[in-house]
């Protein structure tokens, strides 16, 4: 047995948008938002807000993925985005994520970011078992 497509997820983020975010709300939009580890990989680059973004579109695109938007099924936090031993970024599920992962019978979410100046984007496709 192969895999299949269960949903796409598809977010753009402006930079701005998120910088102007974590200047005006600080901690507390951060720890509403971000994980530990998201928010310390982020502080370690040359621009965190570019990242952070990137970060928040992955959280978008994976609530798109699985249809239900950020909200009680899925939030923010449910969502995580770490990088393998090669830099790869991915995603873990936590908590309702990963309850929300087994109850669609999901395998796998491919995650794909890339961000600019102004903007970052992250794509996700969330794969299960072909029946």
């Amino acid at each position: 047995m192969g895999e299949t497509i269960l949903g796409t997820g598809l977010d753009l983020v402006e930079c701005d948008r998120i910088r102007a975010s974590v200047e005006k709300f600080g901690e507390q939009f951060l720890a509403k938002i971000f994980l530990p580890a998201e928010r310390d990989y982020a502080s370690r680059q040359r621009f965190p807000h570019r990242h952070l973004a990137a970060r928040f579109a992955a959280k978008e695109a994976v609530s798109k993925a699985f249809g239900t938007g950020i909200g009680p099924r899925l939030g923010w936090r449910d969502i995580e985005v770490r990088r393998d031993a090669d830099g790869q970024p991915l995603i873990q599920l936590h908590a309702n994520g990963a309850e929300l992962l087994r109850r669609r019978g999901g395998g796998r979410l491919i995650l794909s970011l890339t961000h600019t100046e102004h903007y970052a984007a992250a794509s996700v496709i969330l794969t299960g078992a072909a029946t």
